[in-house]
């Protein structure tokens, strides 16, 4: 039941820079506190102690302000960070490395029985005020934006957000423009192209104009070094340009 709590609480220093030893996370973490109470809960709840598993999920909720509900199935090296206000449903299926931040909610959108609550593949991030709805999956490695509302099925590595959620832009534009940020030291992560936003439209624009000018440079230095033009010499000042050099880039 508890095997798997000394990986739980070493994956915590993979996505918490805060954290800064085992015995601080493993008194300190309501996460953590949280995933030992659904261990027990789960167990008692496979083997048909219903009562008692709601008990102990109960008192989970009141310690922690995070409620799972006993029946949830939850991976390997599960991480909720902050955790307040985290509601995850009975019938939700969570597979490993996957991580939660705080006011996430896993629900349903219907009364029936069976299958009412998200699927999370493994490798799942929810930004923090996320609501996963109904028996929709998302798929391995894929993203929810903060505050998103999703309703529908994410592609493995896509990224959701927005009220209603929306994937975002996959193009080799967009793929270009993400390469562009991260050469510069820059990524505005679950910022869409088609979001209001005056600041994140300029912010793509300046973006796709970097590229552009890159790829422009590019295809220039490539026709210059065709012509015979060593383009790693040093430009020398205007007063000393030789006339020659501009006339054999100009042929």
């Amino acid at each position: 039941m508890f095997r798997h709590l000394r990986e739980d609480i070493r994956s915590v220093f993979d996505r918490d820079p805060a954290a800064r030893s085992f015995w601080e996370v493993l008194t300190c973490y309501p996460g953590i506190h949280a995933l030992i109470y659904h261990r027990l809960a789960h167990w008692l709840w496979r083997h048909r102690l219903r009562w008692l598993a709601r008990f102990v999920a109960h008192l989970s909720r009141f310690f922690t302000g995070i409620e799972i509900h006993p029946g949830a199935t939850i991976g390997r090296r599960f991480f909720i960070d902050h955790g307040m206000g985290v509601v995850i449903g009975e019938t939700a299926l969570i597979g490993d490395d996957v991580t939660l931040y705080h006011g996430v909610t896993l629900g349903g959108t219907s009364w029936n029985k069976g299958k009412r609550h998200p699927t999370l593949e493994n490798g799942v991030v929810i930004g923090a005020g996320a609501k996963v709805l109904g028996p929709i999956t998302i798929g391995a490695g894929a993203k929810v934006g903060s505050n998103a509302v999703v309703t529908k099925e994410v592609p493995a590595g896509a990224t959701a957000v927005g009220n209603p959620a929306r994937l975002l832009d996959n193009s080799e534009g967009a793929r270009q423009r993400a390469a562009q940020a991260e050469k510069m030291g820059f990524s505005a992560y679950a910022v869409g192209r088609d979001q209001d936003d005056p600041l994140a439209q300029a912010i793509h624009g300046l973006l796709d104009h970097a590229a552009e000018t890159d790829r422009r440079l590019a295809m220039l230095l490539k026709e210059l070094e065709a012509a015979g033009v060593k383009c790693d010499e040093q430009v020398q000042p205007a007063d000393q340009f030789d006339p020659k050099y501009l006339s054999k880039i100009v042929d």
